[in-house]
């Protein structure tokens, strides 16, 4: 901390990590005035190069760098944002994933936050009337036209200029005086938030009979009710804003601003009390509860569909509150953290905090300050809920439906939120619990090789039978037109006789949009994204048609680029026109649809949820959404639209994936008293992924799945690592990935060591074009995490990869779960 220098004062010297993409942390020297406010966890702005950025105070060090050290420049703020614990799991988590660690920090911390110095460019009257009379290159033109025309940023001039630019070149403008360069500090839009409130002054000498009484009732009801919100007064007095005004300049009260928290919870939940456990729920909540608090452990609870086990996660979480002990509750998707959070809430009351996308930037904030001042002791959140920064030690991490990819981050940090559970559960010597009714291959082989305990519910709550699957094979109607080419004559039968007895019906198909892919009827030319290799989707509400990866879209009433004929027609079918159609047969049923589409808005999906609790929906019509966890006991009928969409996709999770997803979308069925009825339509029945999930039976498909992965090599049986190259010219992008594959086998040759690590590829990405950028992919796999992660890192440094690469970005996808 301290470091005495020969002829001088003591100086104190932090290690910083900036918001920046680079690995290593910095030196910076305290200024004597700035030391009281600092402390681990704070962010302080420091210069960087020729700006200031973001930084997150790590350590105080005696570690004196041999290059000069800089001062910060100002702490940004009054309270640490994580603790200093934190700090062990930020490492770890940037070291496996081989991302900078300041990244790894920025991403755990709220949006909106963080300040950077931004750089423009603007010329100067000087350089307006000598850049005209040079003689400049063309890419030295373009920007100079642009210069002309106001403020560049770097980013945009490099963009302009291509492979040509010289930053050397805008230097020697700058020294000449023909640009200038301006420096602002930008961002931090997201603070505490602030209310004014008023109060009574510390001794009131009133008499209240010489008052109005407009202001008589305000003095009341703040004797009554203490310091009250000027907004809260408004709706006992329309006025109250003005006169509280001229209370305070008279003396009679204060006006104070004070920080508050911005609720994004809700309506109050009614308390509930804990059932009586089923004697395998007892079993299990024994068993893992024995655990808590005695250092590390990792369960797998498999639980049929309807088996209770969020009752079992909230024994568990009671039982860790009585130790004194935190719980994180991790859920795949936004869409069931309502649902688990009014659980949590209505057990637990007020001590409950969320954590995840859907908040806006200022409640995700001030629910993280909740969390880091100890005020709320449980944390209910999607995959960013990993890091909760507890100051205190958590004693249980819940990971419900652990199966799910949505735990995996696909941004600049590539992270599995599962994954980093057990990580961050082993730090803290606390209890892991994954719980599916369909297990992920990777954690059911760590059970079966004694990683995990596996703990098992095979019996649903009130013993409520599990649904009946019949399997209908659309072969036999794909000569059909129209609508009936995607429903059987079953499925209808069986919709009409559940509408009948006033029960509900869900509709899964896992393809949003009205049609999946179009085409010229003329000329046969499909309708394809000007910016991606894929076919646009048409949306018929929105009358457009419609890119799902780069959102570009145009009117649904163009014409073929190739032909000019106006006769585009869609194939397949989406969830928008499966509502239509279904609104059609079914004319006075009360049809709703959960898709992206309609719950792009906040709010959408609540009201979605609550009217299929509340029997106002009696047709639900969905796409994955539908499938994860929700509890609706009124659903006794699930169609299966086309199992079969899954399957066809180029990686070797495609069985699983579509296992997982037809057993999770069957089991919302028959959850209440009346059985359930599942009709699967597909035009492969015989497949096994069909068919196990037509028996429920995980373990058969688990021997069989597990057995083509030991074959050929793949996870859990050899750890993965993708590389994605992505760049704007598809020439020069393939001329890197073969040379980056050459000197990866090269490096293999000279090093018998790495011989076990196996290279796959390079070759251009299922997807090769997105968003006009091109993509191919490596895939590096061996049976050892160290040597893998080692060759990586070294290949990755390798003089192949720092040459000559222009605009093309090369990421690392550490346990890729996408492969396309």
């Amino acid at each position: 901390m301290h470091e005495a220098t020969p002829n001088g004062p003591t100086i104190h010297l932090i290690d910083v990590a900036v918001a920046l993409p680079v690995f290593d942390s910095y030196t910076y020297r305290v200024p004597v005035d700035l030391l009281p406010d600092l402390a681990v966890g704070k962010r302080v702005l420091v210069p960087f190069g020729r700006r200031r950025v973001t930084g997150y105070m790590l350590q105080f060090t005696d570690q004196i760098p041999d290059a000069a050290v800089k001062n910060i420049v100002s702490v940004l703020d009054d309270q640490p944002l994580f603790p200093p614990g934190m700090i062990s799991f930020f490492r770890w988590t940037a070291d496996y994933y081989m991302h900078p660690l300041g990244e790894v920090i920025q991403t755990a911390l709220p949006t909106g936050i963080n300040l950077a110095e931004q750089v423009r460019y603007t010329i100067s009257d000087h350089g307006r009337r000598e850049l005209g009379g040079q003689p400049l290159a063309p890419w030295e033109r373009i920007l100079c036209d642009h210069l002309l025309e106001g403020p560049c940023r770097p980013a945009f001039l490099r963009r302009l200029a291509g492979d040509a630019f010289s930053q050397s070149r805008l230097d020697a403008w700058e020294k000449q005086g023909w640009i200038v360069r301006q420096q602002a500090l930008s961002g931090g839009r997201t603070r505490p938030k602030t209310v004014r409130f008023a109060s009574l002054t510390a001794t009131p000498s009133l008499d209240m009979g010489r008052l109005s009484s407009a202001r008589r009732t305000i003095m009341e009801v703040l004797m009554t009710h203490g310091p009250v919100a000027l907004s809260d007064l408004k709706s006992v007095l329309p006025t109250a804003a003005h006169l509280v005004r001229a209370m305070a300049r008279d003396g009679q009260l204060r006006i104070e601003e004070r920080v508050v928290y911005r609720d994004p919870l809700g309506d109050p939940i009614t308390p509930d009390q804990p059932p009586k456990l089923t004697a395998e729920q007892h079993q299990a909540v024994t068993s893992m509860g024995a655990a808590l608090g005695k250092g590390f452990h990792t369960f797998l609870l498999a639980g049929v569909t309807g088996s209770g086990k969020t009752e079992v996660y909230l024994q568990l979480a009671a039982m860790a509150l009585e130790q004194g002990l935190a719980v994180l509750v991790l859920v795949p998707e936004i869409a069931l953290i309502s649902q688990t959070e009014r659980a949590f809430r209505a057990r637990f009351g007020e001590c409950v905090a969320l954590l995840h996308s859907g908040l806006s930037s200022g409640e995700r904030y001030d629910q993280w300050r909740r969390i880091m001042a100890g005020e709320a002791t449980i944390a209910v959140g999607a995959r960013s809920a990993i890091f909760a920064p507890f100051a205190g030690t958590i004693g249980l991490i819940i990971v419900d439906e652990e199966h799910d990819d949505s735990y995996k981050q696909e941004g600049a940090l590539r992270y599995n939120a599962r994954d980093l559970a057990v990580v961050r559960a082993r730090q803290h010597g606390a209890v892991a619990v994954l719980g599916s009714a369909t297990p992920s291959l990777q954690s059911a082989y760590n059970a079966l090789n004694g990683k995990f305990s596996k703990i098992s519910l095979y019996e649903r709550v009130d013993r409520q039978m599990l649904p009946r699957i019949v399997i209908q094979d659309l072969t036999a109607i794909r000569e059909e037109r129209g609508i009936r080419r995607f429903l059987t004559t079953e499925l209808l039968a069986a919709m009409r006789t559940t509408l009948e007895r006033k029960e509900q019906v869900l509709l899964f198909l896992n393809r949003r949009g009205f049609a999946g892919s179009l085409i010229c009827a003329d000329c046969g030319q499909a309708v394809r994204c000007k910016h991606c290799d894929i076919s646009l989707t048409h949306h018929q509400q929105a009358n457009v048609y419609q890119c799902h990866y780069c959102g570009f879209s145009r009117s649904a009433v163009s014409r073929c680029e190739r032909c000019g004929s106006a006769r585009i027609i869609g194939l397949g079918i989406g969830t928008e026109r499966l509502e239509m159609e279904i609104q059609k047969i079914f004319p006075t049923a009360r049809v709703a649809r959960m898709d992206r589409d309609t719950t792009r808005r906040k709010g959408a999906l609540i009201k979605i949820l609550k009217d299929l609790r509340d029997r106002r929906i009696d047709i639900l019509i969905g796409t994955q959404m539908v499938a994860k966890g929700h509890d609706y006991p009124n659903i006794t009928l699930v169609g299966i639209i086309c199992a079969d969409l899954s399957l066809s996709l180029p990686d070797f999770r495609a069985g699983e994936r579509t296992f997982q997803l037809l057993a999770q979308v069957a089991g919302r069925a028959g959850r209440g008293k009346v059985p359930g009825h599942v009709i699967l339509q597909t035009y492969n029945p015989a497949h096994f992924s069909i068919t196990t999930a037509r028996d429920q039976d995980y373990d058969e498909f688990f021997r069989q799945e597990i057995e083509f992965r030991k074959v050929l090599g793949y996870p859990p049986f050899t750890r993965m690592v993708q590389i994605r190259m992505t760049g704007p010219d598809a020439q020069r992008l393939a001329a890197f990935a073969e040379r980056l594959g050459e000197a990866g086998r090269q490096m293999l040759a000279q090093r018998p060591v790495d011989g076990r690590v196996e290279i796959m590829g390079p070759i251009e990405a299922p997807l090769h074009r997105i968003a006009n950028q091109f993509r191919w992919q490596m895939l590096l796999k061996g049976p050892a995490v160290v040597p893998l992660h080692r060759f990586v890192r070294e290949l990755l440094a390798h003089k192949e990869v720092q040459a000559n690469r222009g605009r093309i970005h090369v990421g690392v996808d550490v346990d890729p779960v996408f492969l396309m």
